[in-house]
């Protein structure tokens, strides 16, 4: 494994040898525009692993994306190479659906801790609730990025991660089933403490998002990619494009229905990714990710 063939897949010509908060920040949003958040490998017929070579090879040489633990994994790596003092966390993700957290640890994070201040990374959660800095690990203080305001709310060791969203203009809303935008304002992403994590830990979770017939990750193909303005998403054959903030606080989102033969060119033209077996889509799941 090479930094210097990491920082190519990522399109990062910036300084590293200073580990600092802008150095930190610069190859985060480098990662985030360039490395898909995508679960491609369960419909395609591929297992995700979590060895830290796989993954490497996987997103570097053969670039493509990875979910929380292939991403924030390689992340780590990257960050621990430069010098960073980085610590694996585990969160549980809310779901609004069910207006609960998951049950047990399913996404992990990392915390890089800098000048005596700590710092959550998440290169791994993709969507429109995907972070493009590095948060302050610090309770009750708004803190405001491109895709709108995250805050963390700490309660008895236990930190919540919220994003307070703007209003959506849907052009096409006859398209969307999903966006139910005008009810929701600050949306919770997840819950975390933190208890350092070993990525050991995470083997039997990531065995069974893939495989369990409930799980959102086998009912929905997925891959989504931040952009110079906003995000993109494929779930299933519904491709959404958001711009943040288009106009009068309001982000602007763009939906259409691919057919079959899109959808490989699609792959390729808006996420740079191209698959070694046939792929098939997938979206039986009711649960929103927007």
């Amino acid at each position: 494994m090479d930094i210097k063939e990491y920082f190519t897949r990522i399109s990062y010509r910036g300084s590293y040898d200073k580990p600092d908060l802008a150095t930190l920040s610069d190859i985060f949003q480098h990662h985030v525009r360039a490395v898909p958040f995508e679960n491609l490998s369960i419909h395609c017929g591929e297992s995700i692993e979590l060895d830290l070579e796989v993954t490497y090879n996987k997103i570097v040489r053969k670039k493509r994306g990875g979910w929380c633990m292939e991403n924030n994994h390689l992340l780590s790596w990257v960050l621990k190479t430069l010098g960073y003092d980085v610590t694996l966390l585990g969160s549980k993700v809310y779901v609004p659906e069910y207006n609960a957290y998951a049950d047990e640890i399913d996404h992990l994070l990392l915390k890089v801790v800098l000048d005596d201040k700590s710092y959550i990374v998440d290169g791994g959660f993709g969507m429109a609730y995907q972070m493009w800095q590095p948060m302050e690990l610090i309770s009750g203080t708004d803190q405001p990025q491109t895709p709108g305001v995250f805050r963390f709310q700490e309660e008895s060791g236990v930190w919540y991660l919220e994003k307070v969203k703007r209003k959506q203009w849907v052009p096409n809303q006859s398209v969307s089933t999903s966006h139910n935008v005008e009810k929701e304002v600050c949306r919770r992403v997840y819950l975390f403490t933190l208890q350092p994590r070993d990525i050991e830990e995470f083997r039997s979770r990531n065995a069974h998002l893939q495989t369990a017939p409930d799980s959102l990750f086998v009912t929905k193909s997925i891959c989504s990619l931040q952009t110079a303005d906003g995000v993109r998403a494929l779930v299933g054959w519904k491709l959404t494009e958001i711009k943040y903030n288009y106009k009068d606080n309001m982000d602007l989102v763009e939906i259409r229905i691919l057919a079959d033969e899109e959808i490989e060119k699609t792959l390729k033209e808006k996420f740079n990714i191209t698959l070694d077996k046939k792929f098939v889509p997938i979206n039986t799941s009711r649960l929103s990710l927007f």
